[in-house]
């Protein structure tokens, strides 16, 4: 599984990586996990606002941290 986090590395940017990191332990899942802080790169998935939430190349949220539970969601859809 492959799991971005876009963002210029913004409060919330850093939030959205570590409530990704902890959501994963809780629900016992190993993933790569990207911090994406070049523009250039964050413009390629088409979000206006970060961060942003990328699961396996498909695009889950941007411009809000989502709840944990949330979260669990998605990556378990990708799985």
């Amino acid at each position: 599984m492959d799991i971005k986090v876009l963002g210029p590395g913004c409060k919330k940017c850093k939030e959205l990586e570590s409530e990704v990191k902890k959501t994963l332990s809780e629900i016992g899942v190993e993933a790569d996990v990207e911090k994406v802080e070049e523009m250039n790169k964050i413009m390629q998935y088409s979000i206006l606002m970060t961060p942003g939430l990328v699961i396996n190349g498909k695009v889950k949220v941007s411009g809000r941290v989502p709840s944990r539970k949330d979260i669990a969601k998605w990556i378990q859809e990708e799985m």
